[in-house]
């Protein structure tokens, strides 16, 4: 799945959603994650309303935001998109923080996870 990261130099999670330059895309599974993209955020919106649809909108492909910080009305517009937002309250290790969701992946993911997981393709409960 794709996850976001709002990071100055790729190795923390250091930066506000609002205001971060980019975001570093990344494709992570159970055993493998690998850096896709770092997408700029420079050019997209005038104002905060139209920044923060901006934002949710160059990301809607993307499962998890991880970030330092974000506000109520940019989470709830993530939200609106199917984008789980992660706020770390402090600054964290972004390899660290791969590494542990891998370790979740592997085992039993709690349901918003396996949601995520599963963005934009129906899921059957059947096996369930």
């Amino acid at each position: 799945m794709k996850i976001a990261f709002t990071t100055t130099d790729g190795s923390m999670i250091d930066q506000h959603f609002g205001q971060c330059e980019s975001f570093q895309i990344w494709e992570i599974g159970p055993d493998q994650a690998s850096f896709l993209e770092s997408v700029s955020t420079e050019a997209h919106g005038s104002d905060e309303e139209d920044r923060i649809a901006a934002r949710a909108k160059i990301l809607s492909d993307c499962a998890i935001v991880y970030t330092m910080q974000i506000g109520g009305p940019a989470a709830a517009k993530l939200v609106a998109q199917k984008i789980h937002p992660m706020k770390t309250n402090a600054a964290v290790s972004l390899p660290e923080t791969v590494a542990k969701l891998q370790e979740v992946l592997r085992g039993n993911p709690p349901p918003w996870l396996r949601k995520a997981m599963n963005k934009g393709q129906t899921v059957s409960f059947e096996e369930d």
